[in-house]
């Protein structure tokens, strides 16, 4: 009887949902791949729930300060996160006890998969770095090894930077910037040499030429960029995915979920941004919430023991 009485209710808080804007918060600075996803899936989002999708860029911390804002909000769906690799399977193992606020699958529901992608790793184009055995030379030949940029600490980005240093057997110098946009100005700048992107922040600077691509982490060569060679192909079995989705906190009424979720799939099944996704190498998911929230636990617990065995700190 109660979960009949209680259908009528849920089924006016899916009909009266949204009533005002959205917030979906970006734990990333503007530029960077979680951006560009985030600004492409709000638009489209936002047409199809006839509400505004505010993007909020709030970077730091390894992407946990924004993620910690919104497992603190309020559980109505107006605040999400876009949730991803970082914020929620390498960073919450990367930073010491006490400095994660938040449990990456109890403290929020997980709403939908919204893309995943490989990373590239571009030079300067000044560096004399033109492939992978010239960076493992350049690193080896360097005193105090070899400068190379990320999004910031506790990024997928990172971690392929100490497994290559690894696998290698060199010395590599993690420098963390606040977002991708920043750590590939610094790279054009020539600030540091080298840089470990996620593809679809890099796509454009990669097709411009004002970066040059030097190794893709994907099984086969990436169809966008097919003169990009593997790291594979290179000698160096480096295989390694970048994820991102939409989250909210702990708690969300399901009739909400189930509407975010549905019109989430629907904005990625349009010809527009599956085209956009293609362009800058991205592949679009379509994940229920249950299949989303299950993926998030099983890459918490897939990342913890590779941070712990990898060394890798946060800095």
């Amino acid at each position: 009887m109660g979960a009949i009485t209680l259908l009528p209710g849920a089924a006016r808080a899916q009909a009266g949902f949204p009533a005002q804007p959205l917030r979906l918060i970006v734990p990333f600075a503007p530029a960077g791949t979680t951006d560009l996803t985030a600004r492409l899936v709000a638009q489209g989002l936002g047409e199809r729930l006839g509400q505004t999708v505010v993007v909020e860029n709030r970077p730091g911390a390894g992407a946990m300060v924004g993620s910690e804002a919104v497992a603190r909000s309020t559980a109505d769906g107006y605040t999400l996160v876009m949730s991803n690799i970082a914020s929620h399977a390498i960073s919450p193992s990367l930073y010491p006890t006490g400095a994660v606020r938040y449990d990456p699958v109890r403290d929020f529901t997980h709403i939908a998969l919204v893309t995943s992608n490989p990373s590239v790793w571009v030079a300067n184009l000044r560096s004399g770095i033109a492939d992978v055995a010239a960076l493992l030379q350049r690193a080896r030949s360097q005193r105090g090894g070899l400068d190379v940029a990320s999004s910031g600490a506790g990024s997928s980005n990172h971690l392929l930077i100490v497994q290559l240093a690894q696998v290698a057997g060199v010395s590599l110098n993690h420098v963390p910037y606040r977002g991708a946009g920043p750590a590939m100005t610094a790279v054009i700048a020539g600030e540091v040499p080298a840089m470990s992107d996620s593809l679809p922040s890099a796509a454009a600077h990669v097709r411009q030429g004002s970066v040059r691509a030097i190794a893709m982490s994907s099984e086969t060569r990436h169809p966008g960029f097919p003169e990009v060679p593997t790291f594979r192909e290179q000698g160096l079995d480096i295989v390694s995915t970048s994820w991102f989705g939409i989250s909210g906190p702990a708690g969300l009424p399901a009739a909400v979920v189930a509407r975010l979720n549905a019109e989430i799939r629907a904005v990625l099944a349009t010809q527009e941004v599956r085209a956009r996704f293609a362009e800058f190498g991205g592949t679009p998911g379509d994940m229920d919430a249950a299949a989303y929230g299950r993926f998030v636990a099983a890459e918490f617990a897939r990342w913890a023991p590779v941070v712990k065995a990898s060394g890798a700190e946060a800095g």
